[in-house]
């Protein structure tokens, strides 16, 4: 019984093992780059308008912490990126996955998704201020404009692409036209749609500042915005790494999620 429940905890160790080696190499490569920027500000770039060191850039959060202001533009671009990304990510699986299924959908609908997608999203900032107000609304539809894409168009890639050996041996087995589409090419997409929202979270995290360049009074692009215009290089590097951040969790958030609903395509080397 103890032999047993030894060999039953072993694989488990090792996965422990392997995962802290790896969050080891992460914390070891994010400390080596605060490093290198901490030595660039203070000895290679003799510029505090230009770049200014890492600690000097945690102190600059620390203080705007303390006023309560950094704590405002973050809720703001938190909201605004929420909505943005939330709708795109409904929007793009739900219209990938109708134009991925219909061929006579896709061909109609093609040539739109690719002149929207190649439209410069900074040049409709204006209408959508002019359509929605200078609120969180025309925000949010920016956002949404500029990721919606990556997720649609990766959801329209991986069901067109799915293995036609398991759609021939589906129907073989007297599967109907939905369980293919939900038993096998669902399945088979889901990578794909996973990496749509990876692209779309960095874009969307571009859209909250492209978004705040038009009429915003808060919101980590306004902050960066305004910090620009006064040289106030600490703050302007604070929200840039505050996004940075956020990028690095929504990512991580995202490859757990495909852990979860699709553990067919992880290794134990991947785990």
């Amino acid at each position: 019984m103890t032999g047993a429940a030894a060999a039953g905890t072993a694989p488990g160790r090792a996965v422990l093992l392997k995962r802290l080696s790896r969050s080891t190499q992460t914390a070891f490569s994010l400390l080596a780059a605060a490093a290198i920027w901490e030595i660039m500000g203070r000895f290679v770039i003799d510029s505090p308008i230009l770049f200014v060191p890492f600690s000097r850039v945690l102190v600059r959060g620390y203080e705007l912490w303390q006023t309560g202001e950094l704590q405002q533009h973050i809720w703001i671009s938190f909201i605004e990126f929420i909505g943005g990304f939330a709708l795109a990510s409904v929007v793009g699986i739900l219209v990938g996955g109708v134009l991925g299924g219909s061929r006579f959908l896709k061909n109609l609908f093609e040539p739109w998704v690719s002149m929207l997608y190649s439209t410069p999203v900074i040049a409709l900032g204006p209408l959508f201020i002019l359509w929605l107000g200078i609120g969180v609304g025309s925000k949010i539809a920016i956002i949404f404009l500029t990721s919606v894409f990556p997720v649609l168009i990766n959801t329209i890639i991986g069901l067109t692409t799915t293995d036609k050996t398991l759609l021939e041996v589906a129907r073989s087995c007297g599967a109907s036209r939905s369980q293919l589409f939900w038993k096998v090419q669902m399945p088979a997409a889901t990578p794909f749609v996973i990496g749509g929202l990876r692209l779309g979270v960095a874009r969307a995290l571009v859209g909250v500042v492209v978004a705040e360049l038009f009429g915003a009074r808060a919101g980590l692009g306004f902050m960066i915005l305004n910090s620009t215009q006064s040289f106030d290089t600490a703050s302007l590097y604070v929200g840039v790494l505050i996004l940075a951040v956020a990028g690095i969790v929504s990512v991580w958030l995202l490859k757990l999620l495909e852990e979860r609903i699709a553990p067919w395509r992880f290794t134990e080397d991947d785990e």
